[in-house]
């Protein structure tokens, strides 16, 4: 079937992606990332287990790769113009089924991990030493580099979207350099900054933080200072960036994709279905006894919990939270 209308118009493709070992994956709470490669291909990560899959935009499983993470919650890839590398966001817990969906921490805390394609760790992040951190929990949820191709100078900024509500700045060897919170502007304190993108349309790259909780995106420059916020008037939860052109879309985790343009403008929402974030145990359902189990109210056409999201010339990919997960395409018509 199609949604959307005009230049945005697109065709809907449900469960595109080939994912192995399914019945695993059909009770693995999917809580990942997906991003696109400089190969063309889709990168994102296994419901059930610590893989990292690698599709084609037809969702044909190219490889898969076992990497030691708890969940790449967030995927990014960067290259230096020659080689690229892999960037995951592991907050360090996982949802697991034989724990009645509890929250289990993994082998490791929080931490991101840069690793080349084959697999290879190159380098790891944790928590910097600030007194938030003590005791406060570190669990990052997206990074993003100012890449030294589009001028940048390769600096890592790590959202910990689940912790404490900070975003951190790195070198490209590692070492801290600031934060920011969302106190620098007028636009308030980050509450569950989830994602976090490096805008390079313009003449002057700025750094978008999905600022979920608050239900708006905080805009700063590369060096850390609040430019705008913008959003509430028209956004309920943004929880991921896809550069589509010189569009942005933005996912909503409350069900819809939102496009807006380079001046942050509202264009359209697509596949809007934010009423069933209100129903009784979303984005799944509920057994007899308050477990989560996953949900019937899947519809074709509507989102039911946008969580991943990518983007080419003409499609858009994404993958939603819930136990089983799904992964959706949009095709431009």
């Amino acid at each position: 079937m199609q949604i959307g209308s005009g230049e945005f118009t697109f065709e809907w493709i449900e469960d595109f992606a080939e994912i192995p070992h399914p019945e695993e994956a059909a009770r693995g709470w999917a809580h990942h990332g997906i991003a696109m490669g400089g190969n063309g291909n889709l990168l994102t990560f296994h419901p059930a287990r610590s893989t990292v899959l690698e599709l084609t935009t037809g969702g044909k499983l190219v490889r898969q790769m076992d990497v030691p993470l708890s969940e790449a919650h967030g995927v990014t890839i960067c290259s230096d113009g020659t080689n690229e590398c892999l960037w995951f966001a592991d907050n360090g817990r996982k949802r697991q089924p034989d724990k009645d969906y509890d929250y289990i921490w993994g082998p490791k805390a929080g931490h991101t991990v840069k690793m080349s394609l084959t697999g290879e760790i190159e380098m790891e992040l944790v928590a910097p030493e600030l007194p938030i951190y003590n005791p406060g929990t570190f669990s990052p949820t997206q990074v993003a580099v100012w890449q030294k191709t589009d001028g940048g100078n390769d600096d890592v900024w790590v959202t910990d979207g689940y912790g404490q509500n900070h975003i951190h700045r790195f070198t490209a060897a590692g070492d801290y350099v600031s934060s920011i919170n969302g106190n620098e502007g007028d636009a308030g304190a980050f509450n569950t900054p989830h994602a976090i993108w490096i805008d390079t349309r313009k003449n002057e790259p700025e750094l978008y933080v999905a600022d979920r909780a608050n239900g708006q995106v905080q805009v700063y420059s590369l060096e850390g200072e609040f430019k705008r916020s913008f959003g509430k008037e028209f956004m309920i939860t943004p929880s991921a960036f896809a550069p589509y052109g010189d569009f942005l879309v933005i996912a909503e985790l409350n069900a819809r994709l939102t496009i807006v343009d380079a001046d942050d403008r509202l264009v359209t929402h697509l596949g809007d279905n934010h009423e069933v974030a209100s129903e009784p145990g979303w984005p799944n359902m509920l057994d007899a006894n308050d477990v989560p189990t996953r949900t019937d109210r899947l519809r074709t056409g509507v989102f039911n919990s946008p969580h991943g999201l990518a983007a080419d010339a003409d499609n858009i990919y994404v993958s939603e939270w819930l136990i089983g997960g799904r992964y959706i395409k949009l095709a431009k018509v």
